[in-house]
């Protein structure tokens, strides 16, 4: 305790005193006054004490609170001047009035005041205009956490540069599980002797291991087509800088020797458990390879997902077990089910429509009720034309139902086949997705982002012409009986319009497949009626071929007319007729759609993918043909991005 603050208490002690003496003297003057000269006497020299003792005091505390307010305020004075805390105390006009030293020497200025804040510090000037109370900037090489107060105009600036290396380097050293997948491994080694495979074993682990080291990445085999990769995520940036340069070289050394053999790197990155980092690990993988193979997929924790690589078609697989176990697998899952609803995407074309009467005979053949969603007023000319034929024969017509019709079924044992999409938000009817439990995925298409959630069962095969393709392959192994030929046909039109007549993504299994059909009674004289076109709409994909223009070397775009509306069909057959012609290694067609949308269909040779450009717009495909739809934007601002992602594809390379 201070010692003022003692004396106060003593001389309250003798203010009481004193006040016992004093009382202590009236008794006695009443009784006896002799007796209280002397008492009297007492009192005079303790209240002269006491008085005196006052006036110490008061000098005493008086000389404390100066010293105390002298220190205090050059404590303040030094805060101001000394403190590693730099302050400005701007006007309104964001002049300088006064800066401590250490803002000034932080800035390399001996002095501020006077002087314009657009000159010295022009990334403060957001801060007071907008009135942001915290942020943080960088002001010559250094990072601050800024503090602004309003009302007295005043800065703080508080060197958070050492923090923010701390946790850059905590966020670089965060760990990343990677697992490599050497496709098509067990095909391409089926049937070589022990010195092929152990030379082919030796290029590709020598391949790998130099660039594991050259990385400072912890690479690890774990079987014959599996490596698993321990890493952090300063390098997992540069591997992304560099477009993980590895699986081209893997590619290009397997070419070389006349082997196909590519690469698959799924990555988990983001969370600190290595439990999740592996499962993220895994659940990338299986997106990498649903997509076709020989690309890197990084999935984040909040869902989204970065790739790079994709720049060959997928290979095809030689081996037809998958196809037989799905056609079982399907066949069990519909014979659990009381009822069948069989989707495709939204304006469905002649691969959706085949591949959904191809299911139709599945479930029929399992003995039971199925039904095709449908919306007829949402149908291209070429579908319309197969409803007509269909129409004359009411066995199959009667099963295509709108989807109103389907809503109001007893969906509680129900299983919904969704087919030539995987996206919930290009099926014909979403509500059916989120009432149906129990859903089956059969696609052609490369694995976007977006997918259905938890379907029972996955059939998509990039390698695939079409889904009707699949469906084909999955009808073999049905215990059929004969198939009709009108549903023969209509699985031929898929393959033979996604494939345009056998000419684009064609594999040995596609011909199998068209085989198969034809021997069952595919027309090809009557799938060649339904992809007859009337005169306006050749006139119409001719004025939009009038349009096109060469944006980059190699790459034509076009654009319709704002004020006419252009089918799917019309947008996607002028794309691939673009593509035909000379110098063109990549068109686009940007058209506004009868639902008022902007569509962009996206064709391509195979040297830029435009799968990867179709999904910075949302949208998505395969290598070499891909579309996406834009709503609430002009024709011209879709250019405009399209334009912006095709510049950032060709700088950046093939991500």
């Amino acid at each position: 305790m201070p010692i003022f603050l003692q004396k106060k208490a003593l001389r309250n002690l003798l203010f009481i005193l004193v006040a016992v003496l004093f009382l202590f003297f009236l008794f006695f003057t009443w009784y006896n006054w002799w007796i209280s000269i002397p008492g009297f006497i007492v009192c005079s020299v303790i209240i002269w004490k006491i008085f005196h003792q006052e006036r110490v005091f008061r000098e005493e505390t008086e000389k404390y609170i100066s010293v105390i307010s002298h220190r205090v305020k050059k404590v303040g004075e030094e805060a101001l001047l000394e403190m590693p805390i730099g302050i400005l105390l701007i006007n309104d006009d964001y002049y300088i009035e006064w800066a401590n030293p250490f803002i000034a020497s932080c800035m390399n200025e001996s002095s501020l005041i006077g002087r314009s804040l657009y000159d010295v510090a022009d990334s403060l000037i957001p801060i007071v205009k907008q009135e942001i109370e915290s942020d943080n900037v960088t002001l010559y090489d250094r990072r601050y956490r800024v503090i602004y107060k309003k009302e007295e105009k005043l800065l703080y600036f508080f060197d958070i540069t050492e923090q923010v290396k701390i946790e850059r380097k905590y966020e670089q050293e965060k760990p990343v599980v990677a697992i490599v997948y050497l496709d098509n491994y067990d095909e391409i080694t089926q049937g070589m002797d022990d010195q092929a495979r152990g030379s082919l074993n030796n290029r590709v682990t020598s391949l790998l291991n130099d660039w594991a080291n050259e990385y400072g990445i912890y690479l690890k085999r774990i079987s014959s087509d599996r490596y698993v990769a321990f890493f952090n995520e300063k390098i997992l940036d540069k591997l992304e800088r560099e477009k993980f340069s590895i699986i081209d070289d893997i590619r290009d050394t397997s070419t070389k020797h006349n082997m196909p053999l590519t690469l698959s790197i799924g990555v988990g990155v983001g969370v600190s458990s290595f439990p999740e980092l592996g499962g993220l690990a895994q659940s990338s993988l299986d997106l990498a390879l649903g997509r076709g193979g020989d690309q890197v997929s990084i999935k984040l924790p909040n869902g989204k997902v970065k790739f790079y690589g994709g720049k060959t078609n997928p290979m095809e697989k030689r081996t037809r077990v998958r196809a037989r176990v799905i056609s079982h697998a399907l066949s069990e899952l519909i014979q659990d089910s009381d009822l069948v609803i069989i989707m495709g995407h939204k304006y469905p074309d002649m691969d959706a429509i085949g591949a959904s009467i191809g299911v139709l005979k599945i479930a029929q053949t399992n003995q039971k009720e199925a039904y095709v969603i449908l919306d007829k007023q949402e149908i291209d000319s070429g579908v319309q034309k197969l409803l007509d034929e269909v129409k004359q024969r009411s066995d199959i017509y009667s099963n295509f139902i709108s989807p109103e019709e389907a809503l109001e079924m007893n969906l509680s044992n129900a299983l919904l086949v969704i087919v030539d999409t995987h996206k919930p938000s290009l099926v014909i009817e979403e509500k059916l997705v989120n009432a149906i439990e129990r859903i089956v995925v059969i696609d052609h298409h490369r694995r976007s982002e977006e997918f259905v959630q938890n379907p029972l069962l996955v059939y998509m095969e990039p390698y695939a012409s079409s889904t009707a393709e699949l469906v084909t392959e999955l009808l073999e192994y049905q215990p059929l009986g004969k198939i009709d030929i009108l549903e023969a046909t209509a699985l031929l039109a898929g393959i033979i319009v996604d494939t345009k007549s056998f000419s684009l993504r064609t594999g040995s299994r596609t011909f199998d497949a068209a085989s198969y059909l034809r021997s069952k009674g595919a027309d090809t004289v009557l799938v060649q009626k339904f992809l007859k076109e009337d005169l306006s709409t050749y006139i119409k994909r001719a004025k939009l071929l009038e349009k096109a223009v060469f944006y980059k070397e190699g790459i034509a775009i076009t654009k319709g007319d704002p004020s006419v509306f252009y089918s799917q069909v019309i947008i996607a057959q002028t794309a691939d007729t673009l593509l035909t012609m000379e110098k063109v290694e990549a068109s686009f067609v940007i058209s506004i759609r009868p639902d008022e949308t902007i569509g962009i269909s996206a064709r391509s040779l195979g040297n830029i993918n435009v799968q990867l450009i179709m999904e910075q717009l949302n949208g998505g495909g395969h290598l070499t043909n891909a579309a996406t739809q834009l709503q609430n934007i002009t024709i011209d601002e879709a250019e405009h991005q399209l334009k912006r992602i095709i510049d950032e594809y060709l700088e950046g390379g093939t991500k």
